[in-house]
């Protein structure tokens, strides 16, 4: 399951938008965002690992053999939509097969935890696609001096990266922000702390991609893709990786001898084979086939996808990163006049996902059932 989200989702997606503009190579992408999303993994995995191993279904653990139906069947369909080049949801995918084994084993629907989930997948092709195009409109925008809006977004993207949580700041069962961690070491731990290191963090930021494109526009354009496209792969590392090995976590209440680093480990070498194997082909889709995309139009497209990847990461919500990136594609490309953006790609897109959650779920339903009355 790793492997194949590797491949379709977390390997593919991160850096399609700079490959689209030409800042980056299919094969270095898929290197570098195997590193990326491997970090990611083990870093900031744990909060969706343990919403998809225990929040989805309600009354029932997963057994061992549960969870191989549902990671076989979700694998599968993630593969198939790799090998067509069409860009399954696997949040979809594994979050259908994960209720479908549960509710055959007479768990309870989990209800609340679903009206988070469809909330933010609902809301995710409206909000990011929209922040694209208005990112990218004002980019295109001759009364907005790109030398001033560029610097400016750099500095929204550092006050995001200020206040991500990572596993390795923060207390033994929990995670820091770079933010907290800095004002805590000043002596100003609070709101007041934090929001002053924050705002610090990103005029320091702004200031710096304001320097570099006094001395290469084009360059610095290019460096802060290449850089938003790596924010991006390390965030679906720490999604995805939970999609893969979230099935999983009921078994460490028997197998209580590994801890859940060891499955973080695990699942981060999947996503890293996955990339480094599989993701080119996806890349390369997602780059060429969904719209035709330039340097500001890709940054417009990865800073949305990136503040929903993190909103998402925070609140231990399965998020779909093909779903993401793809909305933020289309929205920015639109801000072109439509910029080569397939609508016949689009409408086949959305009809895999929703196809890919009814499938998965009657599929993992069935054959569980199946079992259990054996």
């Amino acid at each position: 399951m790793a492997w194949a989200i590797g491949a379709g989702s977390s390997g593919s997606t991160p850096f399609a938008p700079a490959v689209g503009a030409n800042a980056i190579s299919v094969m270095r992408a898929g290197l570098i965002v195997g590193i990326l999303g491997f970090a990611g993994a083990v870093l900031q995995g744990q909060s969706v690992t343990e919403a998809v191993g225990s929040e989805l279904v309600g009354g029932v653990a997963l057994t061992a053999l549960a969870a191989t139906v549902a990671l076989l069947i979700a694998a599968v369909l993630v593969a198939l939509g790799v090998f067509k080049g069409y860009p399954i949801a696997t949040a979809f995918t594994v979050t259908g097969a994960v209720v479908g084994v549960g509710l055959a084993m007479g768990g309870e629907p989990a209800w609340a935890k679903y009206r988070e989930i469809v909330a933010l997948w609902v809301l995710t092709p409206f909000v990011g696609g929209g922040i694209a195009y208005g990112t990218a409109r004002l980019l295109r925008s001759e009364h907005v001096p790109e030398r001033v809006l560029v610097p400016t977004l750099a500095g929204l993207v550092g006050v995001l990266v200020a206040n991500i949580g990572f596993a390795l700041l923060g207390p033994a069962d929990g995670s820091g922000s770079i933010a907290g961690e800095i004002a805590r070491s000043l002596g100003a731990d609070g709101t007041l702390g934090r929001g002053g290191v924050t705002l610090a963090l990103a005029v320091l930021v702004g200031l710096a991609l304001a320097a570099d494109t006094r001395r290469d526009a084009d360059g610095a354009q290019r460096r802060f893709l290449l850089a938003l496209g790596g924010l991006v792969a390390f965030s679906a590392g720490g999604s995805q990786v939970g999609l893969a090995i979230g099935p999983l976590v009921p078994l460490l209440d028997t197998f209580q001898s590994i801890p859940i680093v060891a499955l973080l480990l695990g699942g981060g070498l999947g996503l890293l084979a996955g990339s480094w194997t599989g993701a080119p082909r996806m890349i390369k889709a997602l780059a060429q086939d969904y719209s035709s995309l330039g340097p500001r139009r890709s940054i417009a497209a990865l800073i949305p996808s990136f503040a929903i990847a993190q909103t998402a990461v925070a609140f231990g919500i399965p998020v779909s990163f093909n779903e993401i990136i793809v909305s933020a594609i289309v929205g920015s490309g639109y801000a072109a006049g439509g910029a080569g953006v397939s609508r016949k790609k689009m409408l086949f897109t959305v009809l895999a996902w929703i196809g890919s959650l009814a499938l998965s779920l009657l599929l993992s339903y069935a054959a569980m059932a199946a079992i259990e009355s054996l």
